[in-house]
């Protein structure tokens, strides 16, 4: 790797053409960038009053890749969103990595072997792991190339249509609204598997202000609390499977379940399949929940100084993730646990969790303890990402005009403060469920955002599609692009196909659910709006953001391709770059390919 590159420069291209993580002062009188650096040590981490005042510009703390004269270099540090640059590449790597590791994985896998059997949902996993590596690849080309405020929200306003963005944005921050109080209701519940002497909402007290306290902090906050909370979600999950394998081969203690080879036999006994197809479709919408975050690498690019080197990193890290963590752990699971273990069916949190069953019968003391605590801390991380991925998608929608102009209000510590209130503000929808109905409105709230997820990556997918239109259809070359989608505009194409087969596959279970279509027609329109209510709601804010702004499909030629581009580099610039690491040494070609960009 060159050195102008590990500092953030192309080698094809003058160092003095890019910029560091801030410009020097020259450019900041110039441009009237503001420097944090100026303020002090307690302000930039967000604990003075003085961090609560308005920023007073765009840092220009992206760096740009490109850009041979002053003047354009100028205005293309001005171009660059108000939150600052404080995220480093690890903290984007295990962001994509861990991040979104937490309950999907910890206890709705347990629910879904119920339903689905060991292959269904190894079958069920493993094509929404396709569907996301071809979405992160998506997402990857994107972000890099453009790191807007909004990601792929601001990105579907530009490329697909204003009207579809604005229900894609609303939508996507009301997936996030809702989801927080589920998560602080789930995190509660956690500490019943050790004691139930304290009442559940004294515990959701604890957990909404430890939210509160780390979203002080602001970007810097959550993602420190993202990097060691998925080092400890990994640590576990590798953990688990290097005991699953153990336990499988009959190395459990003498007085558990595990002290003989057990190998496959749950496979033939009770069997693979639970529910035959119908239990296979059932899975699908639990798989692609265990991987609702992962997206959060599009968001996030805007806030790291220099994309092109953090997140192709932090993309090729989601291979790995679903092969190793997901599909890995999966397969221990089956193995270890038959789909009609007991204990899957009765309980809640924790106690249904297929982690904290394994260990249990295999009488292996405190590791249960352990994984229960994991599945906490995961489930507050969730909860962190709400307010992460809330905030900044409102703030976008402010900034775009489709949400009131107070959201677009930045502090001088990176936070935008009234979108991170207004999400907090939904916080206490977690008392709901300690009520005697509690549960059934819980059900309604969940059933808001059931399906937003998969509208998110379908949207994604179809963005990247219309973009690489516009890319072509306007002159330009897909060699001039900093990183490119492993599987280029068929990827996409194979993740929107995937997402539609997923969709269609809900709509038959929401039809006919497993155990047969219920004899009263209200039970069976209830069931149907609980797995479905999210396509009302979508149709709901595009015709609200069509009858307000009047958006119309963006032909490819109109499309903007220059404002928040922080690649300017032509064709010859990418050969030059493309054959100076092509002399690498063979182990460090192939470290990048796997791991890098």
């Amino acid at each position: 790797m060159s050195k102008d590159y590990e500092k953030g420069y192309d080698s094809a291209v003058p160092p003095s053409g890019d910029v560091d993580s801030y410009p020097d002062i020259n450019q900041q009188k110039s441009t009237g960038l503001y420097d944090p650096s100026k303020e002090s040590a307690w302000t930039r981490a967000g604990l003075t009053l003085e961090s609560f005042k308005r920023a007073p510009g765009t840092t220009g703390g992206i760096q740009v890749q490109g850009g041979h004269n002053m003047g354009d270099l100028e205005h293309r540090l001005a171009d660059n969103p108000m939150l600052q640059q404080k995220m480093k590449p690890r903290h984007l790597t295990m962001i994509a990595v861990g991040g979104s590791i937490g309950l999907g994985l910890f206890v709705g896998s347990g629910n879904a072997l119920s339903r689905g059997g060991p292959a269904g949902i190894l079958i069920a996993w493993g094509i929404i792991g396709v569907m996301m590596i071809m979405v992160t690849q998506a997402v990857g080309e994107m972000a890099i190339l453009y790191p807007v405020s909004g990601g792929y929200y601001t990105l579907a306003v530009r490329f697909l249509d204003p009207s579809f963005g604005f229900a894609m944005g609303w939508n996507y921050v009301l997936q996030w609204v809702v989801t927080l109080p589920l998560e602080i209701s789930v995190a509660a519940s956690t500490i019943l598997y050790w004691t139930t002497d304290v009442h559940i909402a004294v515990w959701m007290t604890v957990f909404w202000i430890t939210i509160l306290i780390v979203s002080l902090f602001g970007t810097l906050g959550f993602a420190e609390e993202e990097f060691w909370s998925s080092c400890l979600k990994l640590l576990v999950v590798v953990m688990f499977i290097i005991i699953g394998i153990v336990l499988v081969t009959g190395g459990g203690p003498a007085d558990g379940d595990y002290s003989r080879y057990t190998g496959g036999e749950k496979w033939s006994n009770p069997g693979a399949f639970a529910n035959g197809f119908q239990g296979v479709c059932s899975v699908f919408v639990t798989a692609a929940f265990s991987f609702a975050g992962t997206e959060l690498i599009g968001l996030a690019a805007s806030e790291t100084p220099n994309p092109r080197a953090s997140v192709p990193s932090a993309v090729k890290g989601t291979f790995w993730r679903i092969t190793i963590i997901y599909i890995s752990s999966l397969t221990m699971i089956g193995l270890l646990l038959p789909y009609d273990e007991p204990r899957l069916f009765d309980g809640t949190g924790a106690n249904t969790s297929p982690f904290v069953i394994a260990l249990d019968k295999a009488k292996i003391p405190g590791l249960n303890h352990l994984v229960n605590a994991t599945i906490c801390v995961s489930v507050l991380s969730i909860g962190l990402s709400c307010v992460y991925a809330g905030s900044r998608t409102l703030t976008a929608l402010a900034e775009t005009g489709f949400a009131p102009k107070m959201f677009t209000y930045v502090d001088k510590s990176s936070r935008p403060l009234y979108s991170v209130m207004f999400v907090l503000m939904w916080a206490p929808l977690a008392y709901i469920d300690t009520a005697s109905e509690g549960g059934t409105v819980f059900n309604w709230l969940v059933a808001i955002s059931g399906l937003s997820t998969l509208v998110t990556w379908g949207t994604i997918c179809l963005c990247h599609i219309r973009f690489r239109a516009g890319w072509k259809a306007q002159g330009h070359s897909v060699e001039e692009l900093p990183f490119k989608a492993i599987a280029g505009v068929t990827g996409s194409y194979i993740g929107l196909v995937l997402i539609v087969l997923v969709l269609i596959a809900q709509f038959y279970v929401a039809i006919w659910p497993i155990g047969g279509m219920a004899d009263n027609p209200g039970a069976v329109a209830e069931g149907f709006f609980m797995a479905y209510l999210a396509a009302p709601v979508m149709i709901i804010f595009y015709v609200i953001g069509y009858v307000w702004k009047r958006g119309t499909p963006v032909r490819a030629l109109d499309m903007d391709l220059d404002t928040g581009r922080k690649s300017w580099l032509t064709v010859e610039d990418m050969r030059a770059w493309r054959a100076e690491r092509a002399t690498a040494p063979f182990h460090v070609r192939l470290y990048r390919l796997l791991f890098t960009n």
